[in-house]
């Protein structure tokens, strides 16, 4: 698992693609502190790792990277852990554009 806080490239997430069976990276947005947690088999595993490092639940939103897509197709929002009726996101996808967008500009600033 990597804390990605200036930038990793598109090869080093293509890498990692495969390790857990999948031809994705799983990832983990900080949309508050601007970081991204990248490569476990689950979301969940990032999760706990960025709140081990401070930061707090109601900013982190899963999601998965597809290395060799290109603009929107490059992002896919679900994970388990973005379900969070108390923040109004009753599914796996993250439901507020808000989020999805900030999750995108962190995406294009910190992938290479």
């Amino acid at each position: 698992m990597i804390i990605v806080t200036d930038k990793i490239s598109r090869k080093e997430l293509s890498d990692m693609c495969g390790l857990y069976g999948f031809d994705m990276v799983k990832a983990v947005a900080d949309i508050n502190n601007g970081i991204l947690a990248v490569d476990a088999e689950l979301h969940a595993d990032l999760e706990r790792l960025l709140l081990s490092e401070g930061s707090i639940q109601d900013d982190l939103w899963g999601f998965n990277i597809y290395p060799g897509e290109e603009g929107d197709d490059m992002v896919e929002f679900d994970s388990l852990i973005n379900i969070r009726p108390r923040q109004n996101n009753r599914t796996r996808y993250v439901d507020d554009e808000n989020v999805r967008n900030a999750i995108y500009e962190l995406v294009k600033t910190k992938i290479d």
